[in-house]
């Protein structure tokens, strides 16, 4: 005998001892192998500063089960594990910390505040590493990267200098997102527009030469109004036609502007006058290019009005909107104020109102780069799943803008642009050098006054590296030749313009390859009410404490088992009980092999066994079964259909195996057909399983008889198409179909649990009869039928019960098996009660008040329950029927 299980699975007892020895054994490292074929997936580094939560469970669990699927295909399987730094999210962790000692970083200074973020990287930045390792992530974690180690920053600064010298970078002057809380620079992908109830300003400007008449401008941002330099309106606009070249007074100003004319003015929008301020909106900077207007800066950095903004000067914006307002109601400048929904960009990091800023930053052009990477996706060397978001990709591709790349923030990758401080004194054009090192001494001087730009690199100029950066590269080397392009990436939609554009617009320009061939778009969590879960919602369900209390495997199963591909997914804590249950009855099921298996009977070739032995029907629909379920697992891993193979996976083993199998054979449990395919099919189908559930499929090999390595290195089941027979698996159903029709007879009529009644089987079809009598013994076990008797035609009579299958008719004789009178009794309650429901059912769909008022889908969930109470009126009609 084997070792039994426990008569309880207890995670907390395995999962922790298993991933140690699987870390010990070195059985995560995947190594470059002319034997193998490679198979790569690099992790989407989560930040240095990150906690686990459920979007990284789901995200981590699938590329878990394809890491651990294609290593037992034989693949070379590496999984790329790392961390982002996370220039905006880590410095405001550690200025959060500096504020509690009564600091700031401007106290520390530059070098020591940097100094102070790599202290907290050390004490803290392995938290999430180590939470990925309690989900069971199977990463090669010797390789384990860090967008700021040294090579890796080596690989940013190469991309930096060779695009500069390709003229693709650039800086400027322009309008950018500027986040006030976080002082920096945002892309347009990191400020994410929110639709917010605001107003409309309607505001008078006197002419300048008749004060008395006014040109009204509509506008949600008065208090940018100080930095005006025109009003603008269309040309074809004929209430404003004389005006154009006439000038205004700014009011509180008193300083003059002119009424300019330009056909992007929409003449709908408020008055059909706008106000034209360059330096705060980027159509206004576009409309001050092109008429020479004055740029008029009025805010600083920390979203305070400046010197330009005259007496309102060191008041927030939002205070000093108030304050101008009530300026100008004094001045009767003030036409109304109207209710108005406006769209405005977040800061992605703190979700402060971002503010269009003029500033001096640096930008990459991203049209040439994006060229080659809308021919990747469209000829199909790269493929999206779902399909669908090969549309969105290609949209945002074929609309690219100018990256802004620069960040006002000290941590992170510092720009490398250095500024010879000697001759930018003497000349008028700036010294601008880009190198990857800092140059000992200025080239057009001479002299060693050199300081570098102050600005570091945007998070993700450094992230869109990591498919080939990981490996070392600008070095080139047989790990990045061997593992490069990778093959998957699994990602959610949140970041395809963040990351998954960008990086496959860096390996084409770097590489002159695609970064990987798949791309994956996995659903967003969110609550039952279809909130997404967040911390600051109060919503957000802990995985660590959902492992804690169910195990990692019922949390990684329920995840997979309701993530409909590329669907969002609704989750509640009440969700991952499923996942507990089928743990628990894999587990129950197991102890019951193990306990009635006898190791010497089942060291056998199955393919040679089944070849050299006749196998009853039952042993042989069950192989039939598995190999079914282990093509159809294979076909939706390839298809990306993980929630499909996850409920594959339960069907088979609860259904079918559990349900069916154990008990069909438990009487013949002995026999050595019996042990040979019962203990196949559990151990092939652990080897299935554990892609999904590593640690209870490991915990139940390691008690399997021989057991010696790890289930992680044992071999993914090879498909038999010659034990897959559709005959058997149909004449199995007919066994399971009668039996079914016999319980459900028997719930019916409240027949006694324990008894064991007669049935007549009307078949009319004398090939069905012999299929039938081939599993009779198996009806009569399962059923509790003591004769099974067969008659070639069906006769209604009294004193019976009978249901109409296809081809035949399942009789219960009724004498000896109830109280007819009772039963009869019983029954006629039953049928009035349905009659009085069924007429009130009726009733309400046949009343317009609700079925043009009421929802549609729940006047077709109401229509659907009308159909199988007169479905269950037939059924009891019937049974009266026989009772007389």
């Amino acid at each position: 005998m084997t070792e039994e299980l426990s008569k309880q699975y207890n995670p907390k007892e395995t999962e922790d001892k298993w991933y140690k020895v699987w870390e010990q054994n070195n059985l995560f490292c995947a190594k470059a192998s002319a034997s193998k074929t490679p198979y790569c997936i690099v992790i989407p580094p989560p930040n240095v500063t990150g906690i686990l939560h459920m979007g990284h469970a789901l995200n981590n669990t699938i590329q878990d089960i394809l890491i651990r699927y294609k290593k037992m295909q034989g693949f070379s399987a590496l999984w790329m594990p790392g961390t982002d730094h996370a220039g905006i999210a880590t410095q405001n962790v550690v200025e959060k910390a500096l504020a509690k000692e009564g600091l700031k970083r401007q106290d520390l200074g530059r070098e020591k505040f940097v100094s102070r973020v790599w202290e907290w990287k050390q004490l803290y930045g392995t938290t999430i590493i180590n939470q990925l390792k309690k989900l069971g992530c199977a990463c090669d974690w010797e390789r384990l990267r860090f967008t700021m180690d040294q090579d890796y920053s080596t690989a940013v600064t190469e991309v930096f200098v060779r695009l500069y010298e390709k003229k693709l970078i650039y800086q400027g002057h322009y309008i950018i997102n500027w986040c006030p809380r976080c002082q920096t620079a945002l892309s347009d992908e990191e400020a994410s527009h929110v639709e917010l109830e605001g107003n409309l300003y309607y505001l008078k400007y006197p002419l300048k030469d008749s004060p008395q008449e006014f040109i009204t401008v509509a506008t949600t941002r008065p208090e940018t109004m100080l930095g005006d330099s025109a009003v603008a309106v269309n040309p074809k606009d004929k209430r404003y036609k004389k005006y154009v070249g006439k000038y205004l007074v700014l009011p509180i100003t008193n300083r003059i502007i002119k009424i300019i004319a330009d056909n992007v003015i929409d003449m709908e929008f408020g008055t059909g006058a706008v106000k034209v301020t360059p330096a705060h909106d980027p159509n206004d900077y576009v409309l001050g290019k092109k008429h020479n207007l004055q740029f008029i800066n009025v805010m600083a950095p920390d979203g305070r009005m400046n010197e330009e903004a005259g007496k309102f000067a060191g008041q927030d914006r939002f205070k000093a909107r108030e304050t101008i307002i009530e300026d100008l109601k004094s001045l009767d400048l003030v036409e109304k104020i109207t209710p108005h929904t406006l769209s405005a960009g977040h800061c992605y990091r703190c979700n402060t109102i971002v503010e269009p800023y003029l500033s001096k930053q640096w930008f990459v052009k991203m049209k040439p780069l994006a060229k080659p990477a809308i021919a990747a996706v469209k000829t199909g060397k790269i493929k999206f799943h779902p399909a669908r978001w090969t549309k969105v990709y290609l949209n945002w591709m074929d609309n690219i803008q100018e990256w802004c790349i620069s960040r006002q923030i000290w941590w992170g990758h510092r720009i490398p642009v250095y500024y010879c401080k000697d001759w930018q004194e003497k000349n008028t054009k700036t010294g601008i050098i880009v190198s990857g090192t800092k140059p000992l001494k200025c080239p057009k001087c001479g002299l060693e006054n050199i300081i570098q730009d102050e600005d570091v690199l945007d998070t993700w100029f450094s992230s869109w590296l990591w498919p080939f950066a990981t490996f070392y590269w600008p070095k080139e080397n047989a790990d990045l030749k061997y593992f490069y392009p990778t093959s998957t990436l699994v990602t959610g939609p949140d970041i395809i313009f963040f990351w998954v554009a960008r990086m496959i617009m860096a390996g084409l320009e770097f590489k002159k390859n695609i970064p990987f061939k798949d791309v994956y778009i996995h659903g967003t969590i969110r609550d039952s009410q279809g909130k997404k879960m967040s911390k600051s919602l109060g919503n957000a369900i802990d995985p660590l404490e959902i492992i804690a209390e169910y195990g990692t495997d019922a949390l990684r199963y329920s995840l997979i088992s309701i993530t409909t591909q590329g669907q969002d997914i609704y989750l509640s804590k009440e969700k991952f009980e499923q996942g507990r249950n089928f743990a628990n009855k894999i587990w129950n099921a197991s102890r019951f092999i193990l306990m009635n298996l006898k190791p010497e009977e089942t060291q056998v070739d199955l393919c040679v066994y089944f070849k050299q032995e006749q196998l009853d029907i039952v042993n042989r629909w069950i192989l039939s079964r598995f190999y079914t379920l282990l093509e159809k697992v294979d076909n939706e891993l390839a298809s990306f259909k993980f929630n499909e193979a996850a409920n594959s996976l339960y069907t088979f083993f609860w259904h079918e195996f559990c349900d069916w199998y154990l008990e069909l054979i438990k009487p013949q449990i002995n026999q050595k057909q019996t042990q040979v395919v019962m203990y196949k099919v559990l151990e092939k189908y652990l080897r299935l399983l554990h892609p999904f559930m590593p640690f209870i499929s490991e915990e139940i090999w390691q008690r399997l008889p021989g057991a010696k390595d790890s289930i992680m290195q044992q071999s993914w089941p090879h498909l038999q198409n010659k034990l897959i027979n559709r005959k058997d698996e149909q004449q199995m159903e007919l066994a399971f179909e009668l039996i079914n029709t016999i319980r459900n007879m028997r719930a019916e009529l409240e027949v006694n649990p324990v008894s064991r009644i007669d049935i007549q089987l009307a078949v009319t079809n004398k090939l069905i009869q012999k299929s039938i009598e081939m599993f009779a013994v198996y009806i009569k076990n399962l059923a509790k039928v003591n004769n099974l008797a067969f008659t070639d035609q069906y006769i209604a009579q009294n004193n019976q019960y009978a249901v109409a299958l296809k081809d035949l008719h399942v009789i219960m004789p009724l004498a000896g098996v109830v109280d007819v009178a009772e039963q009869l009794k019983k029954t006629n309650l039953k049928i009035d009660k349905l009659k009085a429901e069924i007429k009130n059912k009726e009733t309400m769909l046949t009343n317009k008040n609700f079925t043009v008022r009421a929802p549609k889908e729940i006047v077709e969930t109401e229509k659907v329950k009308l159909v199988d109470m007169n479905e269950q009126l037939k059924k009891l009609e019937a049974i009266k029927h026989g009772l007389h």
